[in-house]
């Protein structure tokens, strides 16, 4: 099957024979080139002629809708598009979805080669030109595994970068590639000068490349980045993956904005590395689905065969291949070859047998890819530890290489390289086998491919599906983490803009050591053993307790930030770090693995407590809102003492014999300035100020006893069905079984099936890696539960603590609807899950949420990918079950042809399966007893109790949609983007201290930092100052010192454009940078790449075509033009008015 197209990409490199276009070629191409302008001017012609010369300001070419669209001016002189648009496909040679179309997953043995085939050549493919071979040392270093990252750092990795800096210092042909800069920066801090000038003489002369340059692999690269420019003075070129299990094209995106030109990936689906080898197409530009500019492309390298290690890098022969790990001879630790031939040392009698046989591999390999230039590792975990392996390696490696290249006859040259060799040999290549200039980021010849790689399958049909929800608990920790550290980088920026005197910098920079440990905490959790949950018990353990601790740091300085920033006096020096103790986070957790607990307010008579709201969105949040109380007879006061409307409900808890804890839930409706603070008073014994209304319930008990919590009032629920309703939507339960059934539109009338159910699959293969379940998932709840209705003025609930097959109950659960006004809340259904899978009876169990809809999908649903974007997922009989498995970090939605969509969001990363018409799963939890042999040496039975929050949401689309079978990519609608915002950068609240009523006189100070209203589809990612430590240093003030990152969101238009909430869009009203702060002037503005290392937009991927260059960048005049879907940092200077 030919993935080419007939355009210059399509073209095999490998002609072994010709490789150079002959004059005639040319001359056929030059001509087809002036046929093809002719007809376009004879087309452009007829196109006036019948429809007239267009107006000046609008854009006549016939570029993609998407990206070249009527451009209009706004008054503010912007360029804005004066409609709406869905996205349109990229085109390219090949989808991930097609080749999954295409292959019929048979498993076939394929020899040697066990997911191949019998790889042969015919011996004259190099008669024009040799085989360059490329041989890059490495040793990958998980930062966390089997031992935690200070354990492995101590044993091995202090010593391997000894080891390497020696061994590279001998011998200028030695190569070595390094990836993992949360180890690099802890050498660095250990390691002598002598070491450290090596290194850095090793990096600038080519011998030693850092690659990724990230945190971890392969993620946080900013943290990664600048310190390694900041340090050593490099900026990485190129990405290595070799370990993450499976790959998201979100991440080409990104490399590709930071200034990469290329990556490599490992971890992709067995029968995928078949049929891309089948055609030479292992190698290719990595396209983003929505890209129909072809600005996002990024040369990817994808290795063919089983692991990274020896045995599976150098050739198709994993026996052979091992023969030259010289690591694997006796005395180094690393075991004997398990194919039973061993590696032995090179001498000058068995040297010829040996590089032929290398080399037979080398070429065998190389005739899965395009080009004469081969990449070949050489490496595995923790290796090069000691001085005595290294030379093992390089001595031997370097007497084969120099046979091989004192012998023309065998068309072949190798040596050691870096990826950078490798990929600057392959474009020269490349460049001198086509005719035509070529762009210095593009590579001809190789196909375009758009697509992600998951779900990954290693061998055997053993898919990777079960790492999407092993260890959920710190799944969740790991948002939260994220969230309150982007909302206290925000918060630093605008304390650091605030303080423009020196007696006002001791809070900011006794902070800024807390703010970088709590950045590199989060990005150590994001390693591909860390945030999957694929960790050693005690390595899990230390993750959350450095997590712990800086969430407790964050949370801390977050409240002294809300003093700061709403009082006056901070510029003058009025504050110390000790004295900034008014302000506690409302949220609470005792211990690295329990639950967070809500601090209970405890007013007593003739007395006020302030809360105080962050809201760290760029939009003002209408929200109804809660805290914990421990008596019923109070009431809530805005900022201006004018009392508000709340209602007071019991808290209920997760034991059967004890459901309510005693405290009680207080809600009010409160709204909260974008990025800004808020604040609310409680008080007891205010005449003035009408008390919370009490919660009614209805209970249905079932076989169980029930005590009605005082001071409420509770009645008995009659038959087997109930309801709940606001004013947009009717929930319909079934009492016996406490699930919700219906949903009611009140719009439009119309009746969409939920069906919920809670269910088990039975796993007897299941690991923390692997999903290997038994069979189908059966249902674990029967009639006979206990179901409690709560209902009030702004919150109806329905708690549900459910009988199971078991006698005891691992899930009770709560679903909540909200009557607030102008809220996003009341078009969402909120479901709370509370799961303990603690008892040996859930061994080897993994349970899901299901539900099974009326909504005729075709087994086709969508799903997010690192909450940037949607991608198709279709459900397919010819994989097992696990291989319909898919990552879920934030949304999955499906839909049927006439628009009715069904979504849920989740605030942690799941797995999400649609495995029938109308259904929609995801997993919740996971115990596993037996180990699923991929190294981790044991299953996973660490469970904690953990709540599990969706945001469900039920549309209809109010224009044309496009047919389920279209390829086109999709997107969420902007009420669907606001509620996802909402659930995962949730509001942040604080507890002053409680005062006497009377010291109650003038309003309270709010925070209101943005100007005007944000576009909807336009997102703050982050605010932040890159380098605190470095803030008040002269040198700092000739750069920007502060990093904006915005996000255009890709909406789907069918859907309400004003999100039901009279949004507006980028399209509707134009964004200055300049002038976003009310308080806070933002100057000297510049793009950047969303590393913060290159200034030009070309570095980064940015093409300077005009409808491009429309739509990306800062104008003149400080007004933001995105195209839809990017990302663009700005780096900018923030000054106070004061």
């Amino acid at each position: 099957m030919a993935f080419s197209s007939g355009s210059r990409r399509g073209l095999a490199l490998k002609n072994k024979g010709k490789r150079r276009r002959s004059s005639f070629g040319d001359f056929v191409s030059k001509n087809l080139n002036l046929t093809i302008l002719l007809l376009s001017a004879i087309l452009l012609i007829g196109a006036l002629l019948h429809y007239g010369i267009p107006n000046p300001l609008s854009s006549s070419k016939t570029l993609n809708p998407a990206k070249s669209r009527p451009i209009r001016k706004s008054a503010g002189g912007a360029l804005t598009s004066s409609v709406g648009f869905n996205l349109s496909e990229a085109k390219v040679d090949i989808t991930t979805k097609g080749l999954y179309d295409r292959i019929e997953f048979l498993d076939i043995d394929g020899g040697p080669w066990k997911q191949g085939w019998q790889v042969r050549y015919r011996g004259n493919e190099w008669d024009s030109e040799k085989l360059r071979v490329f041989v890059v040392p490495h040793s990958h270093n998980d930062p966390g595994w089997i031992r935690t990252v200070e354990e492995y750092y101590l044993e091995k990795t202090q010593h391997i970068l000894d080891v390497v800096v020696h061994a590279l210092l001998k011998d200028a042909r030695r190569k070595f590639i390094w990836e993992e800069m949360s180890y690099l920066e802890r050498w660095w801090r250990d390691a002598s000068d002598s070491n450290r000038k090596n290194l850095i003489k090793l990096v600038k002369n080519g011998q030693l490349e850092i690659v990724g340059g990230g945190w971890v692999m392969n993620d946080e690269m900013m943290e990664g980045n600048l310190w390694l420019k900041d340090t050593i003075g490099v900026v990485p070129k190129n990405a290595w993956a070799i370990d993450p299990f499976g790959h998201s094209p979100t991440m080409a995106y990104l490399l590709r904005r930071m200034g990469f030109n290329n990556m490599l990936i490992q971890r992709t689906h067995y029968e995928v590395k078949k049929e891309l080898a089948m055609h030479e197409n292992l190698e290719f530009m990595w396209r983003q689905s929505w890209d129909s500019d072809e600005s996002t492309d990024i040369f990817c390298h994808m290795m063919p065969f089983y692991s990274y290690d020896v045995p599976h890098t150098c050739g198709p022969e994993p026996a052979i291949c091992c023969q030259f790990d010289f690591g694997r001879m006796p005395g180094f630790g690393y075991g004997a070859c398990p194919w039973g031939y061993n590696p032995v040392e090179t001498t000058s009698v068995n040297v010829q047998e040996r590089a032929l046989k290398l080399l037979d591999q080398y070429k065998k390999k190389s005739t899965l890819y395009k080009t004469n230039t081969l990449l070949v590792p050489l490496g595995d975990d923790f290796r090069y530890t000691t001085v005595e392996e290294a030379e093992a390696q390089y001595r031997n490696y370097q007497t084969l290489f120099d046979y091989i290249n004192s012998h023309p006859e065998l068309k072949a040259e190798a040596k050691f390289g870096t990826l950078e060799d490798y990929f600057q040999s392959l474009r020269a290549e490349v460049k001198m086998n086509f005719a035509e200039e070529v762009d210095a980021s593009v590579v001809p010849g190789f196909p375009t491919l758009s697509g992600d790689f998951f779900t990954y399958a290693d061998r055997n049909n053993d898919y990777w599906s079960g790492y999407y929800v092993s260890r959920p608990f710190f799944k969740a920790v790991d948002r939260v983490l994220e969230e309150t550290l982007r909302g206290a980088e925000i918060l630093f920026a605008f304390v650091l803009s605030s303080c423009q005197k020196s007696q006002c910098m001791e809070f900011p920079l006794s902070f800024t050591e807390k703010l970088v440990a709590a950045r590199r905490n989060l990005a150590l959790f994001q390693h591909h053993d860390g945030v999957t949950g694929t960790a050693k018990n005690h390595v899990v353990a230390d993750y959350g307790e450095r997590m712990h601790k800086s969430l407790q740091d964050l949370q801390n300085f977050m409240a002294k930030s809300v003093q700061v920033l709403i009082e006056d006096r901070f510029d003058k020096g009025e504050y110390k770090v000790d004295r900034l103790t008014e302000y506690e986070h409302e949220q609470i957790r005792s211990k690295y693995d329990m639950q967070p607990l809500h601090r209970e307010i405890d007013i007593t008579e003739q007395k006020i407590q302030a809360v105080v709201f962050f809201n760290p969105l760029e939009e003002v949040v209408n929200q109804v809102v809660m805290v914990v109380v421990n008596k019923v007879d109070v009431c809530v006061m805005d900022a201006r003492r004018s009392p508000l409307e709340s209602q007071v409900a019991p808290e209920w808890g997760y034991e059967k014999d004890k459901l309510s804890t005693g405290r009680h839930r207080l809600y009010w409706q409160a709204s909260i300035p974008a990025m800004g603070l808020q604040t609310y008073y409680i008080a007891n014994g205010l005449a003035e100020c009408e008390k919370a209304k009490l919660t009614n319930l209805k209970v249905s008990h079932g076989l169980h006893s029930f005590t009605c919590p005082a001071p409420y009032e509770c009645s008995k629920l009659e038959g087997d069905n109930a309801e709940i309703k606001n004013q947009h939507q009717t929930l319909s339960f079934d009492v016996k079984h406490g699930l919700l059934q219906v949903v009611k539109q009140h719009k439009n009338g119309q009746h969409i099936v939920l069906g919920e159910e809670i269910a088990v699959y039975s796993s007897w293969g299941s690991g923390a890696y692997l999903f290997k379940p038994t069979g189908e998932a059966e249902s674990v709840v029967k009639p006979g539960g206990i179901l409690v209705i709560s209902e009030g003025p702004l919150l109806q609930e329905v708690y549900s603590y459910p009988q199971t097959i078991w006698g005891q109950t691992p899930v009770s659960h709560s679903t909540r609807i909200y009557n607030g006004k102008d809220t996003v809340q009341e078009f969402l259904i909120e479901m709370e899950y509370h799961v303990e899978l603690l008892d040996y009876v859930y061994n080897d169990k993994e349970i899901i949420a299901r539900f099974k809809t009326d909504i005729n999908n075709e087994r086709i649903f969508f799903s997010d990918l690192n909450g940037f974007q949607m991608i198709r997922r279709d459900t397919y009989d010819k994989i097992p079950l696990p291989g319909n498995y898919y990552p879920m970090p934030s949304l999955a939605f499906l839909q049927d042809s006439n628009g009715c969509r069904f979504s849920i969001h989740t605030r942690q990363s799941l797995g999400v399966a649609g495995l029938k018409n109308g259904w929609l799963e995801v997993m919740l939890d996971r115990r596993l007893t037996r180990d699923d042999e991929r190294g981790l040496g044991q299953g996973v039975m660490d469970n904690r109790p953990m709540n599990v929050v969706f945001h469900l949401l039920v549309e209809n689309n109010v224009s044309s949609l496009t047919s389920l079978s279209s390829s086109s990519p999709r997107t969420p609608s902007i009420l669907s983007h606001r509620v996802n915002a909402q659930l995962n950068y949730p509001v942040h609240a604080f507890l002053g201290r409680p005062q006497e009523i009377s010291v109650l006189a003038l309003p309270s100070k709010g925070f209101s930092p943005v100007a005007g209203t944000f576009p909807c589809d336009l997102h703050v990612v982050s605010l932040k100052v890159p380098r605190p430590a470095s803030f008040f240093e002269p040198s700092s003030s000739m750069e920007p010192r502060f990093v904006l990152i915005l996000q255009r969101r890709g909406w789907d238009i069918a859907y309400c454009k004003k999100g039901r909430l009279q949004c507006r869009t980028l399209a509707d009203i134009p964004f200055d940078v300049f002038s976003m702060f009310k308080d806070f002037s933002a100057v000297n503005a510049k793009t950047s790449s969303l590393n913060v290392l290159h200034d030009g937009l070309e570095e980064f991927g940015f093409i300077q075509r005009t409808s491009r260059k429309e739509l990306t960048g800062v104008e003149h005049q400080g007004l933001v033009a995105l195209a839809p879907m990017e990302l663009q940092a700005f780096k900018l200077e923030l000054r106070t008015y004061k």
